[in-house]
């Protein structure tokens, strides 16, 4: 595995914090707040895109299987006394390659040079410093951002995607939450590397994105805004700039009506707008909402997004677009594209199997400009989840998902996905 200067820095920092708070220990329940897991995620992943055309004609051979073995480890101190508590997390993981080879590789495991075979192992490691001082909490070292700005990839592979970096949470005043954050290196779900970040480019030149010099950067910033106005009514804002590539004014709002008799009408809106930050021609307005209804053990859900402007959505590399029609694979967020989505999820403890759950969610796009004399880009995904968690017993912490995809597309390549995870986490402290 390899670390970067920082790396090394934040974790002896880390260690240094934690050597000089051993005297206060005990009082400061820096142990007795602590919080530890072993995580064992068994991922196995095939894709079939053979089919590359939105007709379903037959060309080329890319069928591409993997099986993996993930173990996780998460330890999250409590904080020593005083007017600045200090304590530290880690992250380590190890992922085994138990079944791949010559040129089927899924994206799970690292790449070597010449492309066609992949590591039979490869090792993640990340310290965090952390300071709380009153409701202000600092992090510096490995991060996990989830904001609407960014959306580290954490469960798409055997191992999740983690940044370095520093966060600043607010919560002195009530209701309020400010962050501010900054980025400098990611390491990638398929990754041992701590590399500069660069622009997402799924779909190719369906986005419409054009780069001039370098395609990366090792600044992201971000300042974000949320404010709980009732128990049921909150909204937030965002302004993010990846360094020389684009900056992303974006806000949100999410609204639950509860109807009684079980039933509730939930209201997700999201809009943002992005532009050119020195070296590309980015353009873009995405606007995309979710309304979904929840009646006993079902939940009903309808999304309509739709982008506007010269380009398609901008977002980092790796990571999960804060989009209502980013689903399983296609984030239906090419320029001009509008598509809508239709969700239905379903709680089997209304059959008597607690535990067993199921979505099914369909989405459609079309009207994507795929440039000059080509057709309308058009494209579909249809996608089945099914998770069972045992509830009790010596199984309890042990889940079983299969998740089904097909993609037809004439956007990007069309194809018939299938992930199998199986998940037992071991508590340790």
């Amino acid at each position: 595995m390899k670390t970067t200067p920082l790396a090394k820095a934040i974790a002896c920092a880390s260690l240094t914090s934690l050597f000089a708070a051993v005297p206060s220990m005990a009082s400061a329940a820096f142990l007795e707040d602590s919080k530890a897991s072993l995580e064992f995620r068994n991922f196995y992943m095939n894709q079939d895109t053979r089919h590359n055309d939105g007709a379903g004609k037959l060309g080329g051979n890319k069928t591409k299987q993997e099986w993996g073995q993930g173990i996780i480890l998460r330890y999250q101190s409590g904080y020593t006394e005083g007017t600045v508590g200090v304590g530290v997390d880690v992250f380590g993981a190890l992922a085994l390659r138990l079944d791949g080879g010559h040129n089927r590789s899924p994206d799970m495991f690292p790449q070597r040079k010449n492309g066609t075979h992949s590591d039979r192992e490869f090792t993640k490691l990340a310290a965090t410093a952390k300071f709380k001082a009153s409701e202000t909490e600092l992090k510096i070292g490995g991060l996990m951002p989830r904001f609407p700005a960014i959306q580290a990839n954490l469960e798409g592979r055997l191992l999740p995607q983690t940044f370095t970096g520093g966060l600043l949470t607010s919560k002195e005043i009530a209701g309020l939450t400010l962050n501010l954050m900054h980025l400098d290196k990611v390491n990638n779900r398929a990754s041992t590397n701590h590399e500069r970040m660069g622009l997402d480019q799924r779909g190719g030149q369906s986005k419409g994105i054009t780069i001039k010099g370098k395609t990366t950067s090792n600044a992201f910033d971000m300042a974000h805004l949320n404010y709980q106005f009732t128990d049921s009514l909150s909204a937030g804002y965002s302004f993010s700039r990846l360094d020389n590539l684009y900056k992303q004014h974006l806000i949100n709002g999410v609204h639950n009506w509860n109807l009684g008799d079980k039933r509730s009408l939930r209201t997700d809106l999201r809009a943002a707008r992005s532009r050119d930050d020195g070296r590309t021609n980015i353009d873009n307005k995405a606007f995309s909402g979710m309304v979904t209804y929840s009646f006993g053990f079902n939940k009903l859900g309808l999304g309509y997004q739709k982008m506007t402007g010269d380009t398609g959505y901008a977002f980092v590399a790796g990571t999960d677009p804060f989009l209502a029609n980013y689903v399983a694979n296609r984030d239906f967020a090419a320029k001009d594209e509008k598509s809508w989505q239709i969700r239905h999820d379903y709680n089997f403890a209304g059959l008597g199997i607690p535990g067993l759950t199921m979505f099914n969610r369909y989405v459609k796009g079309t009207g994507a400009d795929l440039g000059a004399n080509k057709s309308e880009g058009r494209e579909w995904e249809r996608d089945l989840d099914v998770t069972y968690a045992f509830q009790e017993g010596a199984l309890k912490n042990f889940s079983v998902r299969w998740r089904n995809s097909t993609i037809r597309s004439n956007v990007t390549k069309s194809t018939d996905e299938n992930r199998l995870i199986l998940t037992y986490t071991l508590p340790l402290i």
